[in-house]
This record gives structure tokens, sequence and C-alpha cells, in this order.
């Protein structure tokens, strides 16, 4: 089993956590898409040329961060159990992975492409992005009163939320938001996202001082 993915990837990110928390063995093929040769030798394997992909077998490839989720979470009971069995309480997991998702990832992606010059955006597009991002944290920050996690136990709805909140901390701060605060604290000392860490940020930081110098 492969997973095609880029470390700088908020989505590749949220499926990385998922894949070491269910503590799923895997071939990892890091995807270059920065590049016209990069993106067009991956769009041989995927035509959509989205990250990430988990390739079973030569016919059998998933797409999109929540589908593999679910498909692990499907086919594996090993390591943390991702979505809980009861319908409501699966269903309020994926709904926080669909909000964050959406609201969380989305919305800061456009705000650091804009930022660090990765792509152009109106200011209505920017406008709405900040706006999506500080109902977020508002909703966010209520939802953890009193929690460690979005939806009691560790879940999909993590995965999804804490890769976008280090590039967060660049284009929109959630410092006034006590409780995110702590909860992504949190979320930096689990094991599963500490090695998603350990791999991206020195690339992130190489980006940065290239960008400064």
């Amino acid at each position: 089993m492969q997973l095609y993915y880029n470390p700088l990837s908020t989505y590749s990110q949220k499926t990385l956590i998922a894949l070491y928390e269910k503590q799923v063995a895997f071939e990892p093929v890091q995807v270059s898409l920065s590049t016209p040769e990069g993106k067009a030798e991956y769009e041989k394997i995927y035509a959509i040329g989205k990250v990430p992909l988990l390739k079973l077998n030569e016919d059998h490839h998933i797409p999109e961060s929540t589908i593999i989720i679910e498909y692990l979470e499907g086919h594996y009971s090993t390591g943390t159990r991702l979505i809980p069995e009861g319908v409501d309480a699966a269903r309020q997991v994926r709904f926080m992975d669909r909000m964050s998702d959406l609201y969380l990832i989305d919305p800061s992606g456009t705000l650091l492409f804009e930022k660090f010059g990765f792509s152009k955006h109106t200011e209505a597009q920017l406008a709405k992005a900040e706006k999506y991002l500080h109902i977020s944290y508002t909703q966010l920050d209520k939802r953890l009163a009193g929690k460690d996690w979005l939806c009691g136990e560790f879940s999909m709805a993590d995965c999804s939320a804490i890769p976008a909140l280090f590039y967060c901390q660049f284009v929109a701060p959630f410092s006034d938001y006590a409780n995110i605060v702590c909860y992504y604290e949190r979320a930096r000392q689990r094991p599963s996202y500490a090695k998603v860490m350990a791999e991206f940020v020195p690339i992130w930081e190489g980006l940065m001082s290239k960008a400064a110098a």
C-alpha cells in the first residue's frame, strides 16, 4: 500500500495523522507539484493531480483524505478508532471533519498562498477566507471548552483540524482563542502529529529562509 502525498499539504498531513493513529503500515511516496515535470509525472498516476492518494494496488486507488480515512477505519481495527460506532457520534465526527475541511483548511490555504505569492486572489476572496477562519475559531473555541479533542475522543475531526492550525499561525493567528491555543499544544505533543511535524516543519523553515533571503 502506497500513499502519494506532499509533506506540506494539509490534506496529506491529515491522512498521515490518521495512518499513524491507526498504526497502518504503508509506503510513503512524495509528490512534487511545484514543477511542471513533477505535476505531469504524478498526473500519469492520478489525472486530477491532487494529493493525497492511497494506492492499494494497480487497479485500486483511493483519493481524497476523508475517503481514505473512511477506508482505513472500515478495514483496520488497529490503533485509534477515528470514527465512533454510534450513528449520532459518527455523524458529529463527519460533520466536524467537513467543517474543518471547508472553513479551516481551505480558507487558511487561500490566505497562505496569497501571503507567500503562490497564487493570487481577489479582495473579495481574501475577505471571505478571513471571515470563515474567524467564524471557525469562534465555533472551535466554544466546542473545545472542557474538552481535549473536538468530539471528546481523538477522531477524524482532529485529523482534519490540526494541520491547518500550523499555517493559521502565519496568516490569521488564533492567540486570542485560549481553548484553541491549548488544543494545538496538545496536538503538538501527540505522537502522530509530532511525527508529521518532524517531516514537514524543516521543509517549511527552508522555504521561509529562502523567501527571506
